[in-house]
């Protein structure tokens, strides 16, 4: 039902491929009628949706769900708290019918979202449709949340094999957000809904989309890091390390210590990859410690950490992705570098 991953999670030494163009600001929109298919004809249908209000959001997705429901379909429901009572409000009785799940808990940390809907879909029996609500950004998030969380959206269309007869609908408050944000979601949706009907997305990226955000050059952090190498005979001294300066910097004993673990989690898959050495640093930041871990090794597959494992994970980045805030991982032809975000 989920695209497979590839060998050795995708790892491998030298040059990446060519680097590909980010997906265009300036989105081309055709209005076009987008049916849905015959039930058993269905296919994955990726749409962002554009709404202003609190009537547009019922208005639009309360007979999404309905229709959903009628059909006989699995309906699940990611969004925050207060979205998910104006549905509930609109759906009345149908919606203990429906899977509600708060995404600002289950998407706290974006790399866990693609988890969550495999496990919904593989809940499902083979080849029924089934639709689903998903709204990661919303007012409020952290810059850093929200690039991870497009990086997210654009996955999906990788993630997901294009012959599942998924439904899904990610809302975007075109009132709250900024007006980047709204137009970075024609780039990882095929079509775009508003009040007034479907839109063509002219500037979906596909796989080019996904290449360019997962190869980018994470921006700069401020301030000086505390700094050290690893590689095979010191990696231990790593958890003792960052454990000190977490805690120096004022996070809690159990935040210093899931941190240290992490961190020395990912430094031994970074080894197990095949990188001889490698450097972590650690930057005191006002609403969060970060340590980052850099190796000279390039990851291909953009869903490493993202797919549930299958057997040992090997990577650490399962692990660090479950316990972690937040986790950002580029890789290019330089290497890779990996994030670990700690809020404060």
């Amino acid at each position: 039902m989920w695209t497979t991953p590839s060998a050795r999670a995708g790892v491998r030494s030298g040059k990446a491929g060519p680097s590909l163009a980010r997906c265009a600001t300036a989105r081309k929109e055709t209005d076009i009628h987008l049916s849905p298919p015959i039930r058993d004809r269905q296919s994955f249908r990726h749409e962002a949706l554009l709404w202003s209000n609190a009537d547009d959001y019922r208005e639009l997705l309360v007979p999404f769900v309905e229709e959903g429901l009628a059909g006989g379909e699995p309906v699940m429901v990611a969004t925050i708290a207060e979205h998910e009572e104006w549905l509930r409000d609109g759906l009345g009785a149908s919606a203990r019918s429906v899977r509600f799940v708060d995404m600002a808990a289950m998407g706290r940390n974006p790399s866990r979202i693609i988890p969550a809907w495999q496990s919904f879909l593989d809940s499902a029996e083979r080849g029924q449709p089934i639709r689903g609500i998903g709204e990661p950004i919303w007012p409020g998030r952290r810059p850093q949340e929200i690039a991870e969380c497009q990086l997210h959206e654009a996955l999906l269309n990788i993630a997901v094999d294009p012959g599942l007869p998924f439904w899904l609908v990610c809302p975007y408050d075109v009132a709250g957000l900024g007006s980047s944000v709204v137009e970075a979601a024609a780039c990882s949706h095929p079509a775009l809904l508003q009040t007034d009907g479907y839109h063509g997305s002219g500037g979906y990226g596909g796989r080019a989309h996904v290449d360019s955000l997962f190869t980018a050059v994470l921006d700069e952090l401020s301030g000086v890091p505390t700094e050290t190498d690893y590689r095979r005979s010191t990696v231990g001294r790593l958890y003792p390390f960052v454990a000190t300066e977490a805690s120096r910097a004022g996070l809690s004993p159990v935040q210093a210590s899931g941190l240290a673990a992490a961190s020395q989690r990912l430094a031994a898959g970074s080894l197990q990859r095949g990188a001889e050495s490698g450097r972590l640093a650690v930057w005191d930041q006002p609403d969060a410690v970060i340590c980052e871990l850099r190796d000279d090794v390039t990851i291909v597959d953009p869903l490493v950490g993202r797919r549930r494992p299958l057997a040992a994970d090997i990577d650490g980045l399962w692990y660090v992705n479950q316990h972690s805030d937040l986790v950002r991982l580029r890789s290019n032809a330089d290497g890779t570098t990996v994030r670990i975000h700690v809020w404060k």
